[in-house]
């Protein structure tokens, strides 16, 4: 009895190509982006001072986000906002809602300038705001900020009071904007 041994015949099935891949589908050559294009916000809004603040209880301390944001559509709104969450984009949000709710609607000359000059004081910061004709945004820190998101484009400001409060320099800019009267 002589049997021979044969080699098995029957090749293995060769493993698909399609699950060599990751996950065992097949790539998609045609995928297209289904995704609706990004829309542009209305307004455009940036952050001016961000703390975390703390609150010492019993058990310890608990940490909280306190944001305050500058909000404006470049055409003549612009508005301050605070918001304080346990997290920084919830204070974020908040600080926006808070922004939008206190906007004021600026006067604007037809160079994007303001019709004279006006002065404010809120808290302990004082501010000057000015026409410069031919000159750009001459002012510095969050009042810069408050007239770039407002689209004022050639004015002068000046910070009288030596108080570094970013916050309380937006408001009393805001302040100040208010006062603006178209002539």
């Amino acid at each position: 009895m002589t049997e021979e041994i044969k080699p098995n015949t029957q090749a293995a099935p060769e493993a698909d190509a399609s699950k060599e891949r990751r996950g065992g589908r097949k790539p998609n050559r045609e995928r297209r982006d289904t995704r609706e294009p990004r829309v542009k916000p209305e307004f455009d809004q940036k952050i001016i001072s961000i703390r975390r603040v703390t609150r010492v209880v019993t058990g310890g301390r608990r940490f909280s986000f306190s944001v305050a944001v500058v909000v404006g559509d470049r055409k003549g709104k612009v508005g301050v906002g605070q918001g304080k969450a346990t997290d920084t984009p919830l204070a974020i949000d908040k600080a926006a809602r808070d922004a939008k709710k206190n906007m004021i609607k600026i006067p604007l000359t037809k160079n994007h300038s303001i019709p004279h000059e006006v002065f404010a004081k809120f808290s302990g910061s004082q501010v000057s705001i000015m026409r410069a004709p031919g000159k750009g945004i001459l002012a510095g820190s969050s009042v810069r900020t408050v007239l770039e998101l407002a689209g004022v484009k050639e004015v002068g400001s000046k910070l009288f009071s030596r108080s570094k409060n970013k916050v309380n320099n937006a408001k009393a800019a805001i302040k100040a904007l208010s006062q603006l009267r178209a002539k």
